[in-house]
Protein backbone atom coordinates (compact mmCIF):
# COMPACT_ATOMS: atom_id res chain seq x y z
CA UNK A 1 0.00 0.00 0.00
CA UNK A 2 1.21 3.47 -0.94
CA UNK A 3 2.71 5.20 2.66
CA UNK A 4 0.31 8.18 0.88
CA UNK A 5 -3.21 6.13 1.52
CA UNK A 6 -2.08 5.93 5.31
CA UNK A 7 -4.55 8.89 6.13
CA UNK A 8 -7.85 9.58 7.57
CA UNK A 9 -10.55 10.59 4.68
CA UNK A 10 -10.92 13.78 6.09
CA UNK A 11 -7.45 14.62 5.27
CA UNK A 12 -8.05 14.11 1.92
CA UNK A 13 -11.29 16.14 1.66
CA UNK A 14 -9.39 19.11 3.38
CA UNK A 15 -6.74 18.90 1.37
CA UNK A 16 -8.98 18.68 -2.00
CA UNK A 17 -10.33 22.15 -0.75
CA UNK A 18 -7.35 23.68 0.34
CA UNK A 19 -6.28 23.00 -3.61
CA UNK A 20 -9.53 24.07 -4.96
CA UNK A 21 -8.99 27.49 -3.26
CA UNK A 22 -5.52 27.50 -4.16
CA UNK A 23 -3.96 27.43 -0.61
CA UNK A 24 -0.63 25.74 -0.68
CA UNK A 25 1.14 28.27 1.11
CA UNK A 26 3.37 27.26 4.51
CA UNK A 27 1.39 25.72 7.49
CA UNK A 28 2.94 25.08 10.84
CA UNK A 29 1.41 22.36 12.69
CA UNK A 30 1.84 21.33 16.48
CA UNK A 31 1.84 17.89 17.63
CA UNK A 32 1.38 18.05 21.59
CA UNK A 33 -0.10 16.12 24.49
CA UNK A 34 -3.13 17.82 26.25
CA UNK A 35 -2.61 16.30 29.48
CA UNK A 36 -1.06 13.47 31.30
CA UNK A 37 -2.69 9.87 31.99
CA UNK A 38 -3.24 8.96 35.03
CA UNK A 39 -0.29 8.25 37.59
CA UNK A 40 1.75 9.25 35.01
CA UNK A 41 4.67 11.85 36.29
CA UNK A 42 6.59 11.90 32.77
CA UNK A 43 6.24 10.91 28.82
CA UNK A 44 9.36 9.37 27.36
CA UNK A 45 9.49 10.74 23.75
CA UNK A 46 9.47 7.93 20.83
CA UNK A 47 8.37 7.50 17.33
CA UNK A 48 10.34 9.97 15.37
CA UNK A 49 12.45 7.62 13.81
CA UNK A 50 9.56 5.77 11.98
CA UNK A 51 8.33 9.27 11.96
CA UNK A 52 11.17 10.48 9.59
CA UNK A 53 11.42 7.15 8.04
CA UNK A 54 7.91 7.76 6.20
CA UNK A 55 8.17 11.39 5.54
CA UNK A 56 11.41 10.76 3.72
CA UNK A 57 9.40 8.46 1.44
CA UNK A 58 6.21 9.91 1.30
CA UNK A 59 4.69 10.90 -2.13
CA UNK A 60 1.15 11.01 -3.74
CA UNK A 61 1.16 8.36 -6.94
CA UNK A 62 -0.68 8.12 -9.77
CA UNK A 63 -2.49 5.54 -8.23
CA UNK A 64 -3.15 7.20 -5.17
CA UNK A 65 -5.24 9.78 -7.12
CA UNK A 66 -7.18 7.41 -8.87
CA UNK A 67 -8.16 6.42 -5.00
CA UNK A 68 -8.74 10.17 -3.43
CA UNK A 69 -11.09 10.31 -6.33
CA UNK A 70 -13.02 7.39 -6.03
CA UNK A 71 -13.59 7.76 -2.22
CA UNK A 72 -14.69 10.94 -2.60
CA UNK A 73 -17.03 10.34 -5.71
CA UNK A 74 -15.21 13.03 -7.50
CA UNK A 75 -13.05 13.25 -11.19
CA UNK A 76 -9.64 12.20 -10.58
CA UNK A 77 -9.00 15.56 -12.95
CA UNK A 78 -9.95 17.64 -9.71
CA UNK A 79 -6.57 15.78 -7.63
CA UNK A 80 -4.24 16.08 -10.64
CA UNK A 81 -2.43 18.40 -8.99
CA UNK A 82 -1.46 15.72 -6.26
CA UNK A 83 0.30 13.64 -8.66
CA UNK A 84 3.92 13.23 -7.92
CA UNK A 85 3.99 15.26 -4.89
CA UNK A 86 6.46 14.16 -2.14
CA UNK A 87 7.05 15.73 1.54
CA UNK A 88 8.85 18.92 1.19
CA UNK A 89 8.69 20.11 4.54
CA UNK A 90 10.53 20.95 7.71
CA UNK A 91 10.30 19.09 11.36
CA UNK A 92 11.55 19.85 14.78
CA UNK A 93 10.95 17.49 17.27
CA UNK A 94 12.19 16.24 20.69
CA UNK A 95 14.71 13.68 20.46
CA UNK A 96 13.64 9.79 21.06
CA UNK A 97 14.04 9.17 24.89
CA UNK A 98 14.21 12.97 26.18
CA UNK A 99 11.35 13.37 28.73
CA UNK A 100 8.55 15.20 27.74
CA UNK A 101 5.87 17.35 29.71
CA UNK A 102 1.79 17.98 29.39
CA UNK A 103 1.04 21.06 26.48
CA UNK A 104 5.01 20.85 25.33
CA UNK A 105 4.75 20.01 21.88
CA UNK A 106 6.77 16.13 20.48
CA UNK A 107 6.94 17.68 17.36
CA UNK A 108 6.29 20.55 14.90
CA UNK A 109 6.30 20.35 10.56
CA UNK A 110 5.93 22.99 8.60
CA UNK A 111 5.29 22.37 4.95
CA UNK A 112 2.68 23.51 2.23
CA UNK A 113 -0.89 23.18 3.97
CA UNK A 114 -2.40 19.76 1.74
CA UNK A 115 1.06 18.13 2.59
CA UNK A 116 0.88 19.07 6.54
CA UNK A 117 -2.65 17.75 6.65
CA UNK A 118 -1.94 14.53 4.83
CA UNK A 119 0.34 13.38 6.98
CA UNK A 120 -1.59 14.04 10.25
CA UNK A 121 -2.68 10.79 11.00
CA UNK A 122 0.43 8.16 10.66
CA UNK A 123 2.28 11.10 12.97
CA UNK A 124 -0.17 10.90 15.55
CA UNK A 125 -0.52 7.35 15.11
CA UNK A 126 3.16 6.45 15.74
CA UNK A 127 3.92 8.91 17.82
CA UNK A 128 0.89 8.36 20.44
CA UNK A 129 1.32 4.83 20.34
CA UNK A 130 5.31 4.84 21.16
CA UNK A 131 5.40 7.48 23.60
CA UNK A 132 2.98 5.41 25.61
CA UNK A 133 4.51 2.44 25.24
CA UNK A 134 7.95 3.32 26.05
CA UNK A 135 6.69 5.60 28.97
CA UNK A 136 5.48 2.74 30.74
CA UNK A 137 8.39 0.75 30.22
CA UNK A 138 10.02 3.45 31.89
CA UNK A 139 8.49 3.50 35.00
CA UNK A 140 8.69 -0.66 34.99
CA UNK A 141 12.41 0.29 34.82
CA UNK A 142 11.86 2.62 37.60
CA UNK A 143 10.08 0.04 40.10
CA UNK A 144 12.31 -2.59 39.27
CA UNK A 145 15.33 -0.36 40.85
CA UNK A 146 17.99 -1.74 39.57
CA UNK A 147 16.58 -5.21 39.06
CA UNK A 148 16.62 -6.54 35.36
CA UNK A 149 13.17 -6.10 33.27
CA UNK A 150 12.78 -8.20 30.17
CA UNK A 151 10.34 -8.04 27.21
CA UNK A 152 7.88 -10.98 26.60
CA UNK A 153 5.39 -8.60 25.08
CA UNK A 154 5.00 -10.13 21.44
CA UNK A 155 2.37 -12.37 21.44
CA UNK A 156 -0.41 -9.70 23.16
CA UNK A 157 1.21 -6.53 21.48
CA UNK A 158 -1.78 -5.04 18.66
CA UNK A 159 -0.11 -6.86 15.63
CA UNK A 160 3.76 -7.77 14.89
CA UNK A 161 4.65 -4.33 14.49
CA UNK A 162 3.40 -3.04 17.79
CA UNK A 163 5.76 -6.27 19.18
CA UNK A 164 8.54 -5.03 17.59
CA UNK A 165 8.43 -1.20 18.78
CA UNK A 166 7.57 -2.57 22.13
CA UNK A 167 10.98 -4.45 22.26
CA UNK A 168 12.72 -1.20 20.89
CA UNK A 169 11.06 1.16 23.03
CA UNK A 170 11.83 -1.58 26.39
CA UNK A 171 15.91 -1.07 25.27
CA UNK A 172 15.18 2.52 24.68
CA UNK A 173 14.38 2.80 28.26
CA UNK A 174 16.89 0.27 30.14
CA UNK A 175 15.45 -2.81 29.20
CA UNK A 176 17.97 -5.86 29.86
CA UNK A 177 16.65 -8.11 27.05
CA UNK A 178 13.65 -9.13 24.97
CA UNK A 179 12.17 -12.61 23.53
CA UNK A 180 11.08 -11.20 20.28
CA UNK A 181 13.95 -12.60 17.85
CA UNK A 182 13.19 -10.70 15.08
CA UNK A 183 13.15 -7.20 16.69
CA UNK A 184 16.52 -8.76 18.86
CA UNK A 185 18.05 -8.96 15.45
CA UNK A 186 16.90 -6.36 13.90
CA UNK A 187 17.88 -3.71 16.52
CA UNK A 188 20.89 -5.74 18.08
CA UNK A 189 19.32 -6.97 21.11
CA UNK A 190 19.90 -9.36 23.66
CA UNK A 191 17.36 -12.03 23.31
CA UNK A 192 16.23 -13.82 26.21
CA UNK A 193 13.64 -17.05 27.30
CA UNK A 194 13.02 -20.08 28.74
CA UNK A 195 10.58 -22.49 28.04
CA UNK A 196 6.53 -22.91 27.77
CA UNK A 197 4.17 -25.23 30.53
CA UNK A 198 3.14 -26.93 27.36
CA UNK A 199 7.48 -28.19 27.12
CA UNK A 200 7.07 -29.78 31.13
CA UNK A 201 3.88 -31.46 29.96
CA UNK A 202 4.91 -32.54 26.76
CA UNK A 203 7.37 -35.06 29.05
CA UNK A 204 6.65 -37.45 31.49
CA UNK A 205 7.71 -35.32 34.64
CA UNK A 206 9.62 -32.45 35.46
CA UNK A 207 12.94 -33.71 36.00
CA UNK A 208 12.89 -35.82 32.46
CA UNK A 209 11.80 -32.24 30.77
CA UNK A 210 14.65 -30.05 32.62
CA UNK A 211 17.09 -32.43 31.74
CA UNK A 212 15.95 -32.94 28.13
CA UNK A 213 16.24 -29.12 27.97
CA UNK A 214 19.64 -28.77 29.69
CA UNK A 215 21.13 -31.25 27.34
CA UNK A 216 20.26 -29.23 24.26
CA UNK A 217 21.09 -25.92 26.07
CA UNK A 218 23.65 -26.54 28.17
CA UNK A 219 23.54 -23.45 30.08
CA UNK A 220 22.69 -21.43 31.10
CA UNK A 221 19.43 -22.51 31.85
CA UNK A 222 16.31 -21.31 33.04
CA UNK A 223 13.56 -23.90 34.17
CA UNK A 224 9.66 -23.03 34.16
CA UNK A 225 8.99 -24.25 37.57
CA UNK A 226 4.98 -23.98 38.28
CA UNK A 227 3.40 -26.03 35.86
CA UNK A 228 2.45 -28.14 38.83
CA UNK A 229 3.02 -27.63 42.27
CA UNK A 230 5.48 -24.83 42.95
CA UNK A 231 7.79 -25.91 45.71
CA UNK A 232 8.18 -29.41 43.83
CA UNK A 233 8.87 -27.71 41.16
CA UNK A 234 12.13 -25.78 42.32
CA UNK A 235 13.27 -28.57 44.21
CA UNK A 236 13.13 -30.55 41.51
CA UNK A 237 15.10 -28.17 39.35
CA UNK A 238 17.75 -27.81 42.15
CA UNK A 239 18.11 -31.10 42.00
CA UNK A 240 18.63 -31.60 38.18
CA UNK A 241 21.00 -28.37 38.77
CA UNK A 242 23.16 -30.10 40.81
CA UNK A 243 23.52 -33.57 39.03
CA UNK A 244 24.41 -31.61 36.01
CA UNK A 245 26.72 -29.61 37.34
CA UNK A 246 25.15 -26.24 36.47
CA UNK A 247 24.92 -22.96 38.58
CA UNK A 248 26.31 -19.88 37.73
CA UNK A 249 23.93 -17.93 35.49
CA UNK A 250 20.75 -20.58 35.68
CA UNK A 251 17.83 -19.74 36.94
CA UNK A 252 14.24 -20.70 37.96
CA UNK A 253 10.97 -19.05 36.47
CA UNK A 254 7.63 -18.44 38.61
CA UNK A 255 5.11 -17.31 36.39
CA UNK A 256 1.72 -17.40 38.55
CA UNK A 257 -0.07 -17.28 41.80
CA UNK A 258 1.59 -15.28 45.21
CA UNK A 259 4.59 -14.38 43.61
CA UNK A 260 6.64 -12.67 46.21
CA UNK A 261 5.89 -15.82 48.95
CA UNK A 262 6.87 -18.47 46.17
CA UNK A 263 10.12 -16.43 45.75
CA UNK A 264 11.08 -16.72 49.13
CA UNK A 265 9.91 -20.45 48.62
CA UNK A 266 12.00 -21.06 46.08
CA UNK A 267 15.36 -18.72 47.13
CA UNK A 268 14.93 -21.21 50.74
CA UNK A 269 14.88 -24.03 48.45
CA UNK A 270 17.71 -23.21 46.11
CA UNK A 271 20.02 -22.06 49.33
CA UNK A 272 19.60 -25.11 50.87
CA UNK A 273 20.83 -27.06 48.15
CA UNK A 274 23.47 -25.39 48.29
CA UNK A 275 22.37 -23.13 44.73
CA UNK A 276 22.67 -19.61 46.00
CA UNK A 277 24.19 -18.55 42.72
CA UNK A 278 20.66 -19.60 40.46
CA UNK A 279 18.39 -16.37 40.06
CA UNK A 280 14.62 -16.44 40.15
CA UNK A 281 12.78 -14.55 37.72
CA UNK A 282 9.13 -13.35 38.02
CA UNK A 283 6.54 -13.08 35.31
CA UNK A 284 2.51 -13.38 34.29
CA UNK A 285 0.58 -10.23 34.80
CA UNK A 286 3.24 -8.11 35.64
CA UNK A 287 3.98 -4.46 34.96
CA UNK A 288 5.36 -1.20 37.20
CA UNK A 289 2.66 -1.59 39.72
CA UNK A 290 3.18 -5.43 40.56
CA UNK A 291 7.12 -4.92 40.42
CA UNK A 292 7.10 -2.16 42.79
CA UNK A 293 5.06 -4.14 45.59
CA UNK A 294 7.12 -7.23 45.08
CA UNK A 295 10.20 -4.56 45.72
CA UNK A 296 8.62 -3.34 48.94
CA UNK A 297 8.00 -6.69 49.64
CA UNK A 298 11.46 -7.44 49.37
CA UNK A 299 10.44 -10.28 47.56
CA UNK A 300 13.82 -11.99 46.28
CA UNK A 301 13.26 -11.53 43.03
CA UNK A 302 16.37 -11.04 40.52
CA UNK A 303 14.48 -10.45 37.15
CA UNK A 304 11.43 -9.07 36.34
CA UNK A 305 9.97 -10.14 33.15
CA UNK A 306 6.81 -8.15 31.38
CA UNK A 307 4.35 -8.40 28.77
CA UNK A 308 0.76 -8.21 28.58
CA UNK A 309 0.56 -4.99 30.38
CA UNK A 310 3.00 -3.32 29.45
CA UNK A 311 3.55 -4.26 25.69
CA UNK A 312 -0.01 -2.35 24.85
CA UNK A 313 0.20 0.39 27.69
CA UNK A 314 -3.00 -0.93 29.59
CA UNK A 315 -3.51 1.62 32.56
CA UNK A 316 -3.22 4.33 29.62
CA UNK A 317 -3.04 2.68 26.22
CA UNK A 318 -3.93 6.36 24.57
CA UNK A 319 -3.05 9.70 24.69
CA UNK A 320 -4.48 12.82 25.01
CA UNK A 321 -2.79 14.16 21.73
CA UNK A 322 -3.36 16.88 19.20
CA UNK A 323 -1.47 17.62 16.20
CA UNK A 324 -3.17 21.51 15.31
CA UNK A 325 -2.50 24.21 12.99
CA UNK A 326 -0.65 26.71 14.56
CA UNK A 327 0.44 29.01 11.95
CA UNK A 328 -0.74 29.23 8.36
CA UNK A 329 1.11 31.83 5.44
CA UNK A 330 2.64 33.72 8.52
CA UNK A 331 -0.32 34.45 10.09
CA UNK A 332 -0.45 32.82 14.01
CA UNK A 333 -3.54 30.53 14.49
CA UNK A 334 -5.00 28.82 17.58
CA UNK A 335 -8.37 27.18 18.39
CA UNK A 336 -10.53 28.76 21.48
CA UNK A 337 -12.92 25.70 22.08
CA UNK A 338 -13.44 25.13 26.09
CA UNK A 339 -11.00 22.88 27.25
CA UNK A 340 -9.01 22.45 24.40
CA UNK A 341 -7.61 25.83 23.42
CA UNK A 342 -4.13 25.97 21.81
CA UNK A 343 -1.14 28.34 21.81
CA UNK A 344 -0.51 30.05 18.36
CA UNK A 345 2.90 30.21 16.87
CA UNK A 346 5.55 27.70 16.08
CA UNK A 347 7.45 26.39 19.31
CA UNK A 348 10.24 25.58 21.40
CA UNK A 349 10.84 24.37 24.78
CA UNK A 350 12.96 25.65 27.52
CA UNK A 351 14.70 23.38 29.85
CA UNK A 352 16.02 24.54 32.99
CA UNK A 353 17.89 22.99 36.41
CA UNK A 354 14.46 20.68 37.63
CA UNK A 355 12.35 20.58 34.81
CA UNK A 356 11.46 24.26 35.46
CA UNK A 357 10.22 24.15 31.76
CA UNK A 358 9.07 27.21 29.79
CA UNK A 359 7.48 26.58 26.45
CA UNK A 360 7.96 29.80 24.21
CA UNK A 361 7.97 30.84 20.26
CA UNK A 362 10.68 29.61 18.55
CA UNK A 363 11.77 32.96 17.24
CA UNK A 364 13.21 33.58 21.07
CA UNK A 365 16.58 33.16 21.85
CA UNK A 366 17.63 30.27 24.21
CA UNK A 367 18.19 31.92 27.41
CA UNK A 368 21.43 30.92 29.75
CA UNK A 369 21.32 27.87 31.85
CA UNK A 370 18.76 26.12 29.84
CA UNK A 371 18.50 24.14 27.18
CA UNK A 372 16.20 23.74 23.78
CA UNK A 373 13.99 20.56 23.51
CA UNK A 374 13.06 20.78 19.96
CA UNK A 375 15.57 20.52 17.61
CA UNK A 376 15.77 20.82 13.53
CA UNK A 377 15.16 17.09 12.23
CA UNK A 378 14.27 17.10 8.59
CA UNK A 379 14.28 20.18 6.28
CA UNK A 380 12.64 20.33 2.66
CA UNK A 381 11.74 16.83 3.30
CA UNK A 382 15.18 15.47 3.92
CA UNK A 383 16.74 14.23 7.20
CA UNK A 384 19.53 16.60 8.41
CA UNK A 385 21.42 13.75 9.91
CA UNK A 386 21.46 9.89 9.49
CA UNK A 387 19.48 7.68 11.69
CA UNK A 388 19.24 8.26 15.72
CA UNK A 389 21.15 5.42 16.82
CA UNK A 390 19.21 3.79 19.70
CA UNK A 391 22.28 4.41 22.44
CA UNK A 392 22.10 7.75 22.29
CA UNK A 393 18.32 8.09 22.83
CA UNK A 394 18.69 5.48 25.69
CA UNK A 395 21.75 7.89 26.95
CA UNK A 396 19.26 10.57 26.81
CA UNK A 397 16.83 8.79 28.51
CA UNK A 398 19.09 8.28 31.43
CA UNK A 399 20.00 11.52 31.73
CA UNK A 400 16.58 12.74 31.80
CA UNK A 401 15.67 10.30 34.23
CA UNK A 402 18.14 11.44 36.33
CA UNK A 403 17.36 15.03 36.28
CA UNK A 404 13.49 14.36 36.99
CA UNK A 405 12.26 15.35 40.43
CA UNK A 406 11.97 12.77 42.44
CA UNK A 407 8.02 13.42 43.04
CA UNK A 408 7.21 12.32 39.33
CA UNK A 409 9.26 9.86 39.55
CA UNK A 410 7.08 7.86 42.12
CA UNK A 411 5.08 4.69 40.62
CA UNK A 412 1.83 5.48 43.08
CA UNK A 413 0.68 8.94 42.57
CA UNK A 414 3.45 10.86 40.88
CA UNK A 415 3.57 14.48 40.74
CA UNK A 416 4.59 16.12 36.59
CA UNK A 417 6.62 19.13 36.60
CA UNK A 418 4.31 22.01 35.00
CA UNK A 419 5.48 23.40 32.08
CA UNK A 420 5.06 27.55 31.72
CA UNK A 421 4.30 29.62 28.96
CA UNK A 422 6.86 32.40 28.38
CA UNK A 423 5.99 35.97 28.28
CA UNK A 424 6.28 36.38 24.42
CA UNK A 425 3.96 33.58 23.50
CA UNK A 426 1.13 34.62 26.55
CA UNK A 427 1.48 37.68 24.88
CA UNK A 428 0.82 36.78 21.29
CA UNK A 429 -2.10 34.00 22.39
CA UNK A 430 -3.53 37.02 24.50
CA UNK A 431 -3.72 39.16 21.47
CA UNK A 432 -4.41 36.13 18.28
CA UNK A 433 -8.00 35.52 21.17
CA UNK A 434 -8.83 39.13 20.90
CA UNK A 435 -8.24 39.27 17.66
CA UNK A 436 -10.53 35.51 16.57
CA UNK A 437 -13.25 37.37 19.00
CA UNK A 438 -13.49 40.75 17.33
CA UNK A 439 -13.86 39.24 14.24
CA UNK A 440 -15.53 36.20 14.99
CA UNK A 441 -18.30 37.77 17.87
CA UNK A 442 -18.81 41.32 16.62
CA UNK A 443 -22.24 42.71 16.57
Amino acid sequence: MSSALVTDLYEVTMAHSYLAEGMTAPATFSLFVRGLPPERGFLVAAGLEPVLDHLSTWRIEEQDVAVFARVLDRPAREFAALAGTRFTGDVWAVPEGDLVLAGEPLLEVTAPLPEAQLVESYLLNQVCHQTAVASKAARCVLAADGRPVVDFALRRTHGVPAGEQAARLGALVGFAGTSNVAAAERYGLRTVGTMAHSYIEAFGDEAAAFRAFARTHPGPVTFLVDTYDTADGVATAARVLRELGLHEGCAVRLDSGDLGTLATTARRILDAAGLPAVRITASGGLDEYGIAALVRAGAPIDQYAVGTLVGVAADAPYLDAAYKLVSYDGRPTMKLSTAKTTAPGAKQVFRGPGFADVVALREQPTPPCVRPLLHPVMAHGRRLAPPDRLADAQARFAAGLAELPAAARRIDHPEPPRAASSERLRRLTAEVRERLVRKDHRP
